[in-house]
């Protein structure tokens, strides 16, 4: 029995798409669908940052919308007399030594997690994520024995310690990610041209490291920066104190003078956003190859 074959159907012929005629989902949206949400939420963030600068620079008991004539008395006005000047010392070598301190560690830890395999690090990397859930007022009491153990309760150190401890878990799972993606072929190779671990890593895989230990160090110094509570619990002297509880001693239970602490927020927030500015597209690279594994 012969059975005929039917022909094969003819395959339709397509317009081969041009590079230039390509549509793409973004070309599909209306732009005003993409911009009105952006704009409302662009407005209603730069508002209250708006409103701090115009309390900060305009006259005492002025009710202007517009900043004019702008002054700086209530700069001159915590910078001196209120302290800001000691405070803001204080806050950029809590800041400094908290970074420093915590990509040292975290650099070690790190290397440590993603090169080693031992028996409980599994068991590690787990106790480093569960402590993320632990808020940083549990971890008071423990501390403020142990540093008036150690004498060390009115000391900056101390705040430098406690923030480098409540920072170090989070960054060494960031450092350990990144050096992951990092080839061990490499240090493999300088191993073989005659360096010891130590030299191959310090020579092939520090280079490599930069964003990720920017990021880690950025954030350690914007957190630390920005803490309140182990400052306010372990400096009692006023001319140890950092800009955070500065801040505080500006609202009495009276009143609150609304133009010096708007002046000391910009005080505040000026470093911060220095330090983001220049190294944001570092910091997005690191957080992104940091939280993956290689």
């Amino acid at each position: 029995m012969i059975t005929e074959i039917a022909p094969a159907a003819t395959p339709a012929v397509t317009e081969p798409v041009r590079p230039g005629r390509r549509r793409r989902a973004w070309d599909e949206v209306p732009r005003w669908q993409i911009y009105l949400p952006l704009g409302i939420y662009l407005l209603f963030t730069l508002i209250p940052f708006y409103w701090i600068l115009l309390f900060a620079v305009r006259p005492a008991g002025s009710t202007s919308l517009v900043p004019w004539p702008v002054t700086s008395d209530h700069f001159q006005k915590v910078w001196t007399e209120r302290s800001f000047g000691t405070y803001f010392t204080n806050s950029v070598y809590v800041g400094t030594a908290t970074l420093v301190l915590t990509t040292v560690v975290a650099l070690a830890g790190g290397y440590a997690l993603a090169r080693f395999d031992f028996r409980l690090r599994r068991g590690f990397m787990l106790a480093l994520l569960c402590s993320q859930f632990v808020p940083g007022a549990l971890l008071l009491v423990p501390l403020f024995q142990i540093f008036a153990g150690l004498r060390m309760i009115n000391s900056l150190g101390s705040v430098v310690i406690a923030e480098t401890v409540f920072q170090l878990p989070l960054s060494m799972i960031l450092i350990s990610g990144f050096i992951r993606n990092v080839p061990y072929s490499l240090e493999e190779a300088a191993w073989v041209d005659g360096c010891n671990r130590l030299t191959g890593f310090r020579i092939v895989v520090l280079p490599l490291l930069r964003p990720g230990l920017i990021a880690v160090g950025s954030f350690a110094f914007v957190h630390a920066w920005n803490h309140f509570l182990f400052a306010l619990m372990f400096l009692s002297d006023q001319s140890k104190q950092t800009i955070p509880v500065g801040l505080n001693t500006l609202m009495s239970a009276d009143s609150v003078d609304l133009g010096a602490l708007a002046a000391g927020g910009i005080i505040a927030a000026v470093p911060v956003v220095i330090v983001f500015a220049f190294i944001q597209k570092w910091l997005i690279t690191g957080f992104s190859a940091g939280a993956v594994k290689g």
